[in-house]
């Protein structure tokens, strides 16, 4: 999908139609794009280490990162419309769920190595399905509530060194806690974002997110933000211009391919976080990560098919943007 909700397709010119054109390899191609750029900007954020306030960090992400994305609404024209908006309410609580994710992660990022991060991360989607349940009444059935709970017995291997007397550091339990806090969070984020497709176009839910993000964190400024150096200074905006054109791959990649052949590739992230964690970090993943990400990916990989087998990929799904981005 681009930037907007898809048109009907009678009213799609010939160009239009082309655009959207069904080409799985270049989605998938887009999907694994966008996973590299995001792990990029997470490094970023990580090799900060805590040196600014989380709000601080927050604003050059959602600022920044909105630039991006508007040079290509601006391109296909779309800029009044991806402000117009009938729920500006939804927009503001999408904005709270999703800004309050943010912090948790990155607050996670600064206390934790980065693959152990990344995989209690991979539970938001898990997450996704039983919160979809409870709050949007959707019909689950037995296959997927087992993979839920396969899923979580790998959360909780992953979680097993942060959580036990054997803990490395109590910095390490923290951070493995908010992870997991942060996860629940993106979960919600996505249900908030479910709800705002059935009005919304993609645009006005990517900018409005950027904006409001933006103001709420702009409001902690009085609270203690530091003046970067130069170099922060340049860290922080690739930190925003980074996500925002991971942001515009992510998107790219649905209006090529269904969701249920994309969203898999999501768990490429890990496989990139390794490398970055490894090369950059000196991090190398424990037994208990590799073994609980590989079981919270299988079941997560589950539940797509699974839901892709019952005809459950819904289209409104393809012109959203994940939330679990930061």
């Amino acid at each position: 999908m681009s930037l907007e909700r898809a048109a009907p397709a009678a009213s799609q010119s010939p160009g239009t139609a082309e655009l959207n054109a069904y080409n799985p390899r270049l989605g998938i191609a887009l999907k694994v794009a966008s996973a590299l750029v995001f792990t990029g900007m997470v490094a970023m954020v990580k090799l900060l280490d805590g040196a600014y306030p989380v709000g601080e960090v927050i604003f050059a992400r959602s600022f920044f990162g909105m630039l991006p994305v508007l040079l290509v609404i601006a391109w296909q024209g779309r800029v009044s419309d991806a402000f117009v908006t009938r729920r500006p309410w939804g927009h503001i609580s999408r904005a709270l769920v999703g800004g309050t994710a943010m912090s948790l992660w990155f607050a996670a990022l600064a206390l934790l190595p980065l693959p152990d991060a990344t995989a209690i991360g991979f539970s938001a989607p898990l997450m996704t399905v039983a919160l979809a349940a409870v709050i949007l009444r959707e019909k689950v059935r037995a296959y997927r509530w087992s993979a839920v709970a396969v899923g979580f017995l790998g959360i909780l291997i992953i979680l097993s060194p942060h959580l036990s007397g054997a803990a490395p550091t109590e910095e390490a339990s923290l951070g493995a806690m908010l992870a997991f806090a942060s996860a629940i969070f993106m979960a919600l984020a996505m249900i908030t974002v479910r709800r705002l497709t059935s009005t919304e176009r993609t645009s006005t839910i990517v900018v409005w997110f950027a904006g409001v993000t933006s103001v709420f964190a702009l409001m902690s400024a009085p609270f203690g933000w530091v003046m970067p150096d130069a170099t922060d200074a340049v860290m922080l905006v690739a930190i925003g211009l980074s996500g925002g054109v991971g942001q515009i791959l992510l998107t790219q990649s649905y209006r090529y391919a269904d969701a249920s052949t994309i969203a898999p590739f999501e768990y490429t992230t890990m496989l990139w976080t390794v490398l970055v964690g490894w090369i950059v970090f000196a991090e190398v993943p424990t037994l208990e990560v590799i073994g609980g990400a590989a079981i919270v990916i299988g079941a997560g990989v589950f539940v797509i098919f699974r839901e892709r087998q019952l005809g459950l990929d819904r289209s409104r799904e393809r012109s959203t943007v994940p939330p679990s981005k930061v």
